[in-house]
């Protein structure tokens, strides 16, 4: 029964230890450290914003089926390449 209680706690304890990674990349911005992957996910949801435009624009949307998954697919890729050219990962 102790042990069923104090799984919550070993779980936190666990999960906080890759926190302090020292290679974990971070950027300064406005005097603050922020994780690198956050730069990455905001460039590739305003990717999969502008492939939506465009498809749009150029009415591909009218042939493309599953727009949703073509977006979030093209954004993933994005900000995947994003991470991987930027910081070499």
């Amino acid at each position: 029964m102790r042990a069923l209680r104090s799984a919550p706690l070993l779980a936190a304890v666990l999960t906080l230890a890759g926190c302090s990674s020292p290679g974990a990349p971070s950027l300064i911005l406005a005097g603050a450290y922020f994780p690198a992957w956050i730069l990455c996910s905001v460039v590739g949801i305003l990717a999969a914003i502008v492939a939506r435009v465009v498809m749009v624009g150029t009415g591909l949307s009218n042939t493309i089926p599953l727009q949703l998954f073509v977006c979030v697919a093209l954004g993933l890729l994005i900000a995947v390449a994003t991470w991987v050219f930027w910081f070499g990962q």
